[in-house]
């Protein structure tokens, strides 16, 4: 029988691969179909939906994570209100961060069952810069996830190199994924029937690549199951590995089952929300809320539960890592009837991290350059990814400039028109000065 689901073809590649080239040209080009785009952002402020070309297609934008964790819940949600208006599209494309494992990404369409029946994974394209590849396959867990799980890898920019180091980059890359189609290309020019027309994702070789690929990983490593009295308990924690933890409570229904692992699948979208902060003495309550708990003293914070009942504790860490206690409203201490370890999925290089800047006023070009040119001379090879737009002085038009390493392109945008002009920037890289950024961008405005 024909398939009616709506495929959904996922971008990735690390940052700088060119992935929102590729997208533009999807964009833009005639191919025949109409595309929703789901855009991941990797950092504080949005960028990307800039960069992409004005089109008919629509853009949908997350910002508060990595797809591959807490922006799950997001993901759902948004594929969730585009079954609704199905009529109005023919595929998805979802380009991710270039931080982001594909796996989780890919799971979300096996393991949900809502989206199982509207969407089916179509291909996951893997963009690599051949010219600085080499410098992260060794050490980002990432780049060799997003490798590994390709069905499609474009090997791009490889005007960077000579013949000689494309083929033993093309060597290695079929060593690392066996079955993926390699196509070679500059500015990402790939040929699109082939790029949205893959033809599946396949589940076979994903779960040879890792056994556990069905089983989901979450944005918490612990659950507890507690019956709990109406009235006010003591949550106290000690210091642990972070100043902070994420934290949800949640009542459980009675005509439910009680498994933790089924009630996982129900909580972990919250944790996608902002979280409420709370501290050393304060008031949270157990309901379907996303705390993030601070932690750099020992702290005791109140518990309101509203009702007598069982309820579920979600911890991002688990409860020997901050010496976890809770106390009912006699002082006795309260231990859970069930508990369970989840897959916290996968780590990101902590030295790995993303500013940015969000100003107004026009940048003088010449102390732009000169700064941007010593910056890229003494930290170029941290500097894994810039790009923003610029308000530049004695020009109307924005500014779009992007950078990889040591290297560095600007190209003029549409007109600022009634906008106030304003700077948007951000860097992706390894040990970021957030300070001596923000310092030196804003002594080169004019």
């Amino acid at each position: 029988m024909p398939d009616h689901r709506i495929p959904v073809t996922v971008l990735t590649g690390f940052l700088g691969s060119g992935k929102t080239t590729l997208l533009n040209r999807i964009l833009t080009e005639k191919h025949g179909q109409r595309i929703a785009v789901i855009e991941n952002e990797f950092g504080e402020i949005g960028i990307d939906h800039d960069l992409v070309i004005n089109a008919d297609e629509e853009i949908f934008e997350m910002n508060n994570g990595c797809i591959c964790c807490t922006v799950r819940g997001d993901l759902i949600r948004i594929l969730g209100n585009l079954a609704r208006r199905r009529d109005k599209f023919d595929r998805i494309v979802l380009e991710t961060t270039g931080m982001a494992d594909p796996g989780p990404v890919a799971q979300t369409f096996f393991v949900d069952d809502d989206i199982k029946d509207e969407f089916y994974l179509d291909g996951i394209i893997t963009l690599v810069d051949a010219g600085h590849v080499n410098q992260h396959l060794d050490d980002s867990d990432e780049v060799m996830a997003q490798i590994a799980f390709a069905d499609m890898i474009v090997l791009n920019k490889t005007d960077l190199v000579d013949q000689k180091a494309l083929s033993s980059l093309q060597a290695r890359l079929r060593d690392m994924n066996k079955l993926a189609q390699i196509i070679l290309a500059n500015m990402a020019n790939a040929p699109l029937d082939k790029v949205l027309d893959v033809g599946g994702f396949d589940l076979g070789r994903a779960l040879e690549t890792n056994p556990a690929f069905l089983e989901p990983e979450y944005p918490f490593e612990w659950g507890g199951l507690f019956n709990l009295k109406a009235g006010e308990h003591t949550l106290a924690l000690d210091t642990g590995p972070d100043p902070d933890m994420s934290a949800l409570w949640t009542r459980v229904d009675e005509a439910l089952p009680t498994s933790l692992t089924v009630l996982a699948e129900k909580v972990f979208r919250h944790f996608a929300q902002p979280a409420h902060r709370a501290g050393n003495g304060d008031l949270i309550t157990a309901g379907d809320i996303h705390w993030k708990l601070q932690l750099a003293t020992p702290s005791t914070l109140h518990l309101q539960v509203p009702a007598d009942g069982m309820y579920a504790l979600f911890t991002q860490h688990t409860p020997e890592e901050f010496d976890t206690r809770l106390y009912d409203v006699n002082e006795h201490v309260c231990e859970p009837v069930d508990e369970h370890f989840f897959n916290a999925g996968h780590i990101h290089d902590d030295a790995v991290s993303s500013v940015a800047f969000e100003f107004e006023g026009s940048l003088d070009p010449e102390k732009f350059d000169a700064w941007l040119s010593v910056l890229l001379r003494t930290d170029g090879a941290d500097l894994f990814r810039m790009k923003g737009i610029l308000a530049i002085k004695g020009d109307d038009r924005r500014m779009v400039f992007q950078g990889v390493h040591m290297l560095f392109d600007n190209i003029p945008g549409a007109l600022w028109g009634d906008e106030v002009p304003g700077n948007r920037l951000v860097f992706i890289g390894r040990n970021l000065n957030r300070d001596y950024l923000e310092g030196a961008l804003k002594q080169c405005l004019s």
